[in-house]
């Protein structure tokens, strides 16, 4: 185990990844967050809302999983959505930019078969922090790696 991992099971909002892996891993001062669906924090699955709204839902689990490892959507660096459908890609970018405003991390947009629960999208994300986002923080329990 490296002495600066940390394990984030639990986003901001405390809502735990449904399966065995973390929000996100923080190491080396970078953020790795684990792929997010459009599930509010109330656990609600809702394939059918429409595409915007799964944008926006998907950015806010990004932003909550960011900020459990204290980072913001400011210090993302690689961003990579996965859209079922390329038709979908200039309504994901009309948002992306809207909620990212002048911050323009590196991205990739992949066309990819079905996502799970029916969802349209998927993001995942690489964040850098340098020292400063565990500075004078207690080592936390990560099990074994």
């Amino acid at each position: 185990m490296h002495d600066d991992l940390r394990l984030f099971r639990q986003n901001a909002a405390g809502a735990t990844p449904g399966g065995h892996y973390s929000h996100a891993v923080a190491a080396g001062g970078l953020v790795i967050v684990s792929g997010q669906l459009p599930i509010p924090p109330d656990g609600r699955r809702d394939p059918a809302m429409p595409f915007a709204q799964q944008v926006r839902v998907v950015l806010q689990n990004l932003e909550r999983a960011l900020a459990a490892a204290h980072a913001s959507l400011r210090d993302v660096v690689k961003v990579t959505a996965y859209l079922t459908s390329e038709d979908d890609w200039a309504e994901f970018n009309d948002v992306y930019a809207e909620v990212f405003g002048e911050h323009r991390p590196a991205r990739a947009a992949v066309p990819v078969g079905p996502l799970h629960y029916g969802f349209r999208i998927e993001v995942d994300a690489v964040a850098y922090v340098g020292a400063r986002g565990f500075a004078g923080e207690a080592p936390r329990p990560t099990g074994s790696i």
